[in-house]
Order: structure tokens, then sequence, then C-alpha cells
């Protein structure tokens, strides 16, 4: 495993990723910085690298994957009518239906744009996942640290991941967690800190599953849009609505999805 933010192919990657991705449809609604453009970058994944975690990439001429994101993101920000910077909640119906995937490579595809920069912070305690996926070692701490000391720097939590304009905040040290985390002052505080860190960052958040737990609603309180993961062929269309029913439906901002392995 790499110590950090150092961006070479990780040992372990997330087995449950999906292959491939079909968007669905959206619900809908009624200047870039040269600084963000030019951050820091030690080294950058290969494309072989990427393909093995079925990361998107820019110059993606079979299309496809990279495509079906590019909408997702289009769309986003379209509802975001021109807003700079935005919070987007990832959220999988249920464990292991590739939210992660989803969440990674909605960043990736925000981050393709030169002028502007993404941040991925992986909110599923449950399961952490972006850390191993990225080879990143959260030594220095990750999300559990912001909340405990809001005070702290931020940037010490913020990890390269081998993809330009894409930084990362890891769960941090294992810890058992609940709602109240989320709906703590101190969350409230640190997503606040992330998003006026860069006026040009969009933030993506790695959310916990819905079924089984109330997190994904509370954590869906800090975010603009939400964006729900459903299991192509197996989700039955009464058990989506039951699922986007537990969010605010003017936040609500499609449903992606995912074919599983």
């Amino acid at each position: 495993m790499n110590v950090v933010n150092e961006d070479n192919l990780p040992e372990q990657v997330e087995r449950q990723a999906p292959q491939t991705v079909r968007t669905g449809t959206m619900l809908q609604r009624g200047s870039s910085s040269t600084a963000i453009a030019r951050m820091e970058q030690s080294s950058e994944l290969s494309l072989r690298e990427r393909q093995a975690l079925r990361l998107i990439v820019p110059d993606d001429v079979s299309g496809g994957m990279s495509d079906a994101f590019r909408e997702l993101r289009t769309r986003l920000l379209a509802l975001a009518a021109g807003t700079n910077n935005f919070v987007t909640m990832v959220a999988p119906i249920g464990p292991g239906y590739g939210g992660s995937f989803v969440a990674r490579n909605l960043a990736a595809a925000f981050a393709f744009d030169e002028a502007k920069t993404a941040l991925l912070v992986d909110c599923d305690f449950r399961h952490p996942s972006q850390h191993k996926v990225f080879g990143v070692e959260p030594t220095k701490g990750g999300l559990f640290d912001c909340i405990e000391h809001p005070g702290a720097n931020l940037g010490q939590f913020i990890y390269q991941t081998g993809i330009p304009r894409l930084r990362l905040v890891p769960t941090g040290r294992p810890q058992e967690m609940n709602g109240e985390y989320y709906s703590s002052i101190n969350m409230q505080m640190v997503i606040h800190q992330m998003r006026k860190r860069y006026a040009d960052r969009y933030l993506v958040l790695d959310g916990p599953a819905i079924k089984g737990s109330p997190d994904a609603r509370i954590l869906s309180d800090l975010a603009d849009f939400i964006v729900v993961v459903a299991a192509y062929g197996r989700d039955t269309a009464a058990k989506i609505n039951q699922a986007v029913a537990t969010f605010d439906p003017s936040k609500l901002a499609g449903v992606v999805f995912n074919q599983l392995p």
C-alpha cells in the first residue's frame, strides 16, 4: 500500500464496482480559477491503471462509460444553474450496488474541466473503499478526524488520487460511526469549509446505503443534489420509489442504474 499522496496502482481494488453505467431520467428543475487548474500532482495514473480501476478517462474514444458520466455531470450543472460549486451526494439503495464506483467516476468527470477541481469525500463509514482504490494510506487522518477536530488544518486531510484536479478525503481511522455524526454541527462546519476552500470546486459525497439505516437521509441535509444508485434489472420501480421518497424531492437529481457484475 502506498504512502500519503503517492498515486501508484493500489494493491486492493474494490471488487464490487459495476462495469457499466446506465443513466436514468433526471428530474427537471426550474469564473474559472487558474490556481485550481494548476494544482500540484506528484504522479498521474496511467491509462492501464485507470482501466484496471474502472476509472473514466477524458479521451475515451469508445464513449460508453465516460459519456454516461459526462451526461450525468452535464445535467447536474444544468440543475445548478451556473453555481460555481455545489455538493452532490451519491447514495446507493443497498450495500454492494456500486455507489462508490459512481461517486468516484462522477468526481472524475467534474475534474475533466481544466479550470475546475473536484473533491471526493468518502462518507460511507460502514464500508469505506475510496482510499483502497486510489492507493491512499490516510496516515494523517480523514473525515472522521475533520469532524472530531474542526479547527485543524483541512489541507492535511486532502490526498492526491493520481487523477489531475481530483482530490480525496478518506473516512480516516476506523471508527464506529452513527447518524449523529452526520447531523452534528462539526460535520456541517467541515462540509462548509470544504465547499469554501475553493470557489470553483465541486464536492461529491460518497454516501452510505439508503436501505437499513437513516444515515443517507441525514447526510442528504448537507447536499445540494442527490443521485440515487439502483441495480439495473434487479430493483423494482416500487423499491426505487420507496428509496427516493426518503429525500427532499427538490434535491433529487435522478437515478443511475448500475449493471452489476
